[in-house]
């Protein structure tokens, strides 16, 4: 069942990585912040139309009308004691029905968010390596820590120089060396892992360019943070290789940070445009 839905998770990162290849490509050419704004408010409309046709827009209309009309008795009857009471019970009634209302379009919106997160991670979590920047890069060896590690090769070329390694740790079965980006572009990192052969995106530039930080192996929470390069089988000798880039500065569109605006201002957009588009939430 497991695999099944990793597979799920794999087929939904190929048609995430062609739709957001396409349509987040500006963002290698605007300012961040506006990038991010932008992405923001359209996600933000997006996500507000799903809400609207996932749930219960009579019900949910019918249970906020009821919440004001108890929030009026509180202040016409403020003297009462049980009429104020009994107005504070249906208010919290009226509020976990309108969170139970919630939970379906909740749900149906979770792929779709996730989808979007990982895509625009791939341009905000970090920044490209500089020409003449170094990195270190990691390899993760699949099988037992008491199995000796297969010979392992970095293959250097005109796009990078390997400065440090292989520095082999045994007992976390992972490979380590320090690279120096030589060359703007994206570029294909080639290992030699005993008979095997395999390769791992580098992204080399200024501004904005989509970074893929870690190829990774077949589990569902970097499948989701990782989606741009094809992962790892179970069966491989290779179980993941990471590259660590610099940190991307800018509380709009830096790392992590991008996040939280993103949540923040997609919210913001959602609110401004509920009214229009006649959305009860």
């Amino acid at each position: 069942m497991m695999n099944f839905l990793v597979q799920i998770v794999v087929w939904l990162n190929a048609a995430a990585n062609i739709v957001g290849g396409a349509l987040l490509a500006p963002i290698e050419i605007l300012p961040g912040w506006l990038s991010a704004t932008l992405v923001a408010c359209v996600t933000g409309v997006l996500l507000l139309l799903i809400f609207k046709y996932t749930s219960n827009q009579r019900a949910i209309k019918q249970v906020r009308a009821d919440i004001k009309a108890n929030m009026l008795a509180l202040k016409l009857f403020k003297e009462s004691a049980s009429v104020a009471l009994e107005a504070q019970g249906r208010i919290l009634v009226g509020a976990f029905w309108l969170l139970i209302y919630a939970l379906v379009p909740i749900l149906v919106m979770m792929v779709p968010v996730l989808l979007i997160l990982g895509q625009l991670g791939l341009w905000y979590q970090a920044r490209p390596l500089h020409q003449g920047e170094e990195a270190l890069v990691k390899l993760k060896l699949g099988g037992g820590s008491d199995a000796s590690l297969p010979d392992v090769r970095l293959v250097s070329t005109d796009a990078l120089s390997v400065e440090t390694g292989p520095v082999r740790v045994p007992s976390k079965r992972e490979v380590w060396w320090n690279i120096k980006a030589q060359m703007n572009g994206y570029h294909h990192l080639s290992f030699q892992v005993g008979d095997q052969t395999c390769e791992k995106e580098l992204a080399v530039g200024d501004g904005f360019m989509r970074v893929s930080m870690q190829r990774p192996g077949r589990q569902w929470s970097d499948l989701l943070m990782h989606p741009s390069e094809k992962p790892f089988d179970p069966e491989s000798a290779v179980q993941s290789i990471e590259i660590i880039y610099p940190s991307r500065a800018s509380w709009t569109s830096g790392t992590d940070s991008w996040v939280i605006y993103w949540f923040v201002a997609s919210m913001v957009a959602a609110l401004i445009v509920r009214r229009p588009l006649n959305v009860n939430v």
